[in-house]
């Protein structure tokens, strides 16, 4: 306990001395200025913000770190008093209160730091030698679960498993380190030995606990020559102590009960452990098939259709609207749910006579994707079509309104649907070309990210997903399902199949967009899209061009970004205002009573 005691005191000791270096970043301005820092807390209560922001200040902050520093120095000494107890109970408490503090330029190891603090701290201090030993368990258990979950989550990702992980971090400017690098390319096939050895260690580090603890020395110096490594090549100095610091509690309870060092030792802590995990296993499982009923089941008004592939697709009709009006069809875009249109559907129902329909494509919500051929753009096209023939009516016409990638696809389907379509609406949409012209950087990484969430979600860790903000900016009665599709891996699959098929078509293109002839077009895109990339605003005023023969319209909504385009009211408002407007002044010009005027394409802010 006396070696992770000073491990730790070690770590909050270069932590402390490191802010105290560089408190100048604390100055209006810097990445430390609290009125800055301070909007992480945003979320949390006002009790925890009072608390937080009492110690927040410049000097406030730079007498605890001083304080920080005397103890910790006090703690490297030698000694086994029980006033070591209070100061590594000091070092954690005021550790957890400067983390908001430092938000920008906290580590890792100051939370494993902490936690040894805080376990050996309250073992010091209790009287009862069966708490003392719960306490160190506590905090070797939380060792095994530190390299445990980490080395299986990056077991997840591919670039861990084709061995390319070592040699990007080594490239980065942050954590790079340019000798290394050289070394991962000159010598492939050791630079793939060194990695998947790290994995191995990591999503096997229990078997320290095998054959009485003779493995523990191996696995245990196996760690500690990694975090060595990380200090050196990485830059993270503070790992060097803190996760060794978890090391001889590891070593304390992998020991035989039989050793003369650990008699006594009380092991009741590890099936209390077990006893917990099944019970937090159940409740996981629980908590997914809740989830995944809410996300399936649809609304009490929810109605199905099958398509020509076979696939279930499950819609809502939120207004007939008047029987000779046109029914506004919504299209989701990649991981988005036909609720995320909630804002806009609520202003259309109440502010105009057309009917209004949304659907979840196959995989999202309650679709299910039944088709065996391998998946194609096309096959979401043709489902498209299918549900317009089969939840409209046939007198009626349909105005097709996509988000993002849900853009490509009633574009698509307008070409078949052909008379039937009163006009388009691309909301922030992709275009065929787009990788070819704005760049493709982040299409491999967001495939492995959709990757690792399905699985992840599949062996049950939803109840650890916390809810993103966005889903609270929803409307409140939509929010629990949306973040329970969220939260299904069902809807990450889908996002996977999707997005996969989508580099594949769009990697393709090589002509012009295919005209629309005679059919209103509406192209409405978000200010920090088109900011972000000037051939996103190009591709988007082609699309209104190929509504050829038609008045059209582009648009750019100040402020909005590609997602909160829909989800947040006061954009989702503005989108539907310009949509009232565009088919309003469509309508009054069609009007035999009112002379016949175009509407001229522009772009408008």
């Amino acid at each position: 306990m006396g070696m992770s005691e000073r491990l730790a005191a070690a770590t909050s000791l270069t932590s402390s001395l490191e802010h105290l270096v560089q408190r100048r970043t604390m100055d209006k301005g810097g990445m430390g200025d609290w009125d800055i820092t301070k909007d992480s807390l945003a979320e949390s209560s006002p009790l925890v913000r009072r608390l937080i922001n009492a110690v927040s200040g410049p000097k406030t902050t730079t007498v605890l770190h001083a304080g920080r520093v005397a103890v910790s120095a006090g703690m490297l000494l030698p000694g086994t008093s029980r006033w070591r107890g209070a100061g590594s109970l000091f070092l954690g408490a005021t550790s957890a209160l400067l983390g908001p503090r430092h938000h920008y330029g906290g580590e890792g190891s100051d939370q494993v730091a902490t936690l040894v603090q805080i376990a050996t701290g309250t073992a010091r201090l209790v009287p009862s030698p069966a708490a003392k030993d719960a306490l160190l368990w506590y905090a070797a258990l939380q060792a095994n679960l530190a390299y445990t979950v980490s080395g299986w989550v990056k077991l997840l990702g591919e670039p861990w498993r084709d061995a390319s992980a070592l040699g990007g971090v080594m490239r980065t400017r942050t954590y790079g380190h340019e000798g290394m690098f050289r070394w991962t390319r000159e010598h492939p096939r050791a630079a793939r030995l060194l990695t998947h050895g790290v994995l191995a260690l990591e999503c096997l580090f229990p078997l320290a606990y095998l054959r009485d603890g003779r493995l523990t020395r191996p696995v245990v110096a196996s760690a500690a020559a990694f975090h060595l490594a990380n200090g050196y090549f990485m830059g993270l100095g503070r790992f060097t102590t803190a996760f060794p610091a978890m090391h001889p509690l590891v070593a304390y309870t992998a020991a035989p009960r039989s050793h003369p060092a650990v008699a006594g030792r009380d092991d009741r802590a590890v099936s209390t452990a077990f006893v917990l995990l099944a019970g937090g296993v159940a409740a996981a499982a629980g908590t997914a098939v809740q989830r995944r009923l809410r996300a399936s089941e649809g609304w009490h008004t929810s109605r199905t259709l099958t398509s020509r592939h076979n696939n279930e697709l499950q819609y809502e009709v939120y207004s007939h609207g008047d029987d000779d009006r046109p029914v506004v069809v919504l299209a989701s875009g990649l991981l988005s749910t036909s609720e995320h249109y909630a804002w806009i559907t609520q202003r259309l129902c109440r502010e105009t006579t057309y009917g209004v329909v949304a659907y979840a494509r196959a995989g999202y919500a309650g679709s299910r994707r039944r088709a065996v051929t391998p998946f194609r753009l096309s096959e979401s096209v043709d489902d498209l079509v299918d549900l317009v023939n089969g939840a409209v009516a046939p007198h009626r016409k349909v105005i097709l309104v996509g988000h993002s990638i849900g853009g490509e696809l009633v574009r698509r389907a307008a070409q078949h649907l052909g008379d039937r379509v009163h006009g388009v609406v691309y909301l922030d949409s992709s275009h065929p070309d787009q990788f070819n012209r704005a760049g493709n950087a982040a299409a491999k990484a967001l495939a492995g990210h959709f990757t690792a969430m399905s699985r992840a979600l599949r062996l049950g860790t939803g109840i650890l997903l916390s809810r993103p903000a966005w889903v609270g900016q929803l409307p409140q009665a939509y929010q629990k399902k949306v973040f329970a599709q969220y939260a299904d891996a069902r809807i990450w699959e889908a996002a996977r199949r999707e997005w996969r098929a989508v580099q594949e078509d769009f990697r393709s293109w090589t002509g012009q967009l295919r005209g629309i002839a005679g059919v209103p077009g509406l192209v409405i895109s978000a200010q920090r899209t088109v900011d972000r990339s000037p051939e996103q605003l190009l591709m988007h005023r082609e699309l209104a061009e190929a509504h050829v023969g038609a008045p059209t319209e582009c648009v750019v909504i100040e402020g909005a970004t590609h997602e909160n385009l829909l989800i947040n009211s006061g954009y989702a408002h503005q989108v539907a205002d310009r949509f009232i407007s565009f088919f309003r002044d469509l309508d009054q010009s069609s009007s035999p009573d009112r002379p016949a005027r175009s509407v001229r394409s522009a772009v408008k802010r």
